[in-house]
């Protein structure tokens, strides 16, 4: 991902908010979601991106950019640990199940235990049933921890899925 990619990917990302998580978390907010803003904040992580942090774009022929995945250190808290992160993986709504998705996951999988780490971890809302069967269908399995957070006054539960990687 390049700076110029940001504008692209925020619209990516705030359109499958704007799609995925309908019904899970408050409309009001999913409104108010901003394209602008995001690709904003995108340019800022770029441009701080830490060590090991990797932002990758997929692209169709022509390259028109229809999806973004995002993986580095795992956040425990403050601390980072040894294990990896998938921090986010969003493919437009026009291109789902075209197989954008599963080469992004399958990139930072690959990146990930190429880096030495054992294990990949990511969190995926509670109720996103399709979300989590796609990562189920690429070997993730629920660990058993949960950790809520709140959004416009709901509280959302996310549970957290877990890999381990070859190597």
């Amino acid at each position: 991902m390049t700076l110029a990619d940001c504008d692209r990917v925020a619209e990516i990302r705030v359109r499958g908010w704007q799609s995925a998580y309908r019904g899970l978390i408050p409309q009001s907010y999913l409104d108010g979601l901003s394209v602008a803003e995001d690709a904003e904040r995108r340019r800022g992580h770029l441009a701080q991106a830490g060590a090991g942090v990797v932002n990758l774009v997929a692209e169709v022929v022509g390259g028109e950019v229809v999806g973004w995945a995002c993986h580095g250190p795992y956040r425990d808290g403050e601390l980072l640990t040894h294990d990896a992160e998938l921090y986010a993986v969003y493919v437009h709504p026009e291109h789902l199940g075209q197989g954008t998705g599963q080469a992004l996951l399958a990139e930072s999988v690959a990146r990930c235990a190429a880096a030495g780490h054992g294990r990949l971890l990511l969190w995926v809302l509670k109720g996103n049933g399709r979300a989590r069967r796609f990562y189920e269908r690429a070997g993730f399995e629920a660990d058993g921890a949960e950790e809520p957070f709140e959004v416009d006054g709901v509280t959302v539960p996310e549970v957290r899925y877990a890999r381990a990687l070859p190597g």
